[in-house]
C-alpha cells in the first residue's frame, strides 16, 4: 500500500465499521473451525498494521508476517506483536510448522498468485488450515484497489483453481459483504461513467461516516451476516470472498 496510506489504515483497522464488522465474521468462522482450541500455532501472513494478528491472539500463539518494511517498522511501533518481514513468496519458515495460517485480503497484492497460496500450504501442517479473504468481481475495480496495489479481483471459481493444485481441500467458501454488494456495485459503475475529480490524498474509498447514527447502520447491516453464516448460508455474491482449506 502507499506509504501514506498505512498510517490511515492503521485507525482504519480498529475503528472503521467495515473492519469491524469483517473481523466479526471471520473470527466467528475461526472459531467454529478452531473447535474451541486456544492453543493454535497461527501465522498471519499480510499483517499489516496488525488488528487481525491481535484478534487471532484468542486462538493461540500468532507469528506475523508483513512484506512492506515501512510498514513493519509503523506496526512495530504500535504494538508488541512478533512481526517479521518477509513475502508470501518465501516465507522463511519450516513445512508443516502452523496449524492455521491465514492470509486476509494477500494474494491479490501478488503477481504469482498460485506461488503464494502453495507457500501458505506448504508451512501448513497436516490436517491444519489455510483460511484466504479476497475482493469479489473484476468489475468492482476501484481506487480502492489502486492505492492498495492490487493485481486483480476474485470469482468463487478462480479462487477454487488457484488454491486447488497447492494439495488443498477445500471445506468452506462463500462471498460476503452481500447486503451492501449492491449499492457499492451501484456506486462504482456510475463513477466510472460520470468519474468526479480524481483525489490528491492517498486514502481509499472506505466509507467513512462521521455521524455515529450511520456508523452503527453500516456496522450493524454487515455484522448481520455473522448469524447469517453461522446458520449454514453462503451468499451467492458479495464484495469480497471467504474460503477456507484443508491441508
Amino acid at each position: 500500500m502507499d506509504k501514506a496510506y498505512y498510517r490511515e489504515y492503521y485507525d482504519l483497522e480498529r475503528k472503521h465499521w467495515w473492519f469491524r464488522a469483517r473481523s466479526e465474521i471471520l473470527m466467528s468462522h475461526l472459531r467454529r473451525l478452531s473447535g474451541g482450541r486456544a492453543d493454535l500455532r497461527i501465522l498471519n501472513v499480510g499483517a499489516a498494521t496488525g488488528r487481525s494478528s491481535e484478534l487471532l491472539r484468542e486462538l493461540g500463539r500468532v507469528v506475523s508476517v508483513e512484506y512492506d518494511a515501512d510498514c513493519c517498522a509503523f506496526t512495530r511501533s504500535r504494538t508488541d506483536l512478533e512481526l517479521m518481514q518477509a513475502s508470501i513468496l518465501d516465507l522463511p519458515f519450516a513445512g508443516g510448522a502452523f496449524d492455521l495460517v491465514c492470509a486476509f485480503d494477500v494474494i491479490e497484492h501478488v503477481e504469482d498468485d498460485a506461488r503464494g497460496v502453495a507457500e501458505l500450504s506448504r508451512v501448513c501442517r497436516p490436517g491444519g488450515f489455510v483460511c484466504l479473504t479476497v475482493p469479489a468481481f473484476s468489475f468492482l475495480w476501484s481506487r480502492h484497489d489502486e492505492v492498495n496495489h492490487h493485481y486483480r479481483r476474485y470469482t468463487r471459481e478462480q479462487v477454487q483453481v488457484v488454491a486447488s493444485p497447492s494439495g488443498l481441500q477445500h471445506v468452506f467458501h462463500t462471498y460476503f459483504n452481500f447486503w451492501l454488494f449492491f449499492p457499492i456495485a451501484g456506486f462504482r459503475l456510475l463513477s466510472r461513467i460520470f468519474p468526479g475529480k480524481p483525489r490528491e490524498d492517498a486514502g481509499s474509498d472506505f466509507f467513512s461516516v462521521q455521524n455515529s447514527l450511520l456508523d452503527r447502520m453500516f456496522y450493524g447491516i454487515f455484522r448481520s451476516e455473522t448469524a447469517i453464516l453461522r446458520a449454514g448460508v453462503r451468499f451467492p455474491v458479495g464484495v469480497s470472498i471467504l474460503s477456507t482449506w484443508k491441508k
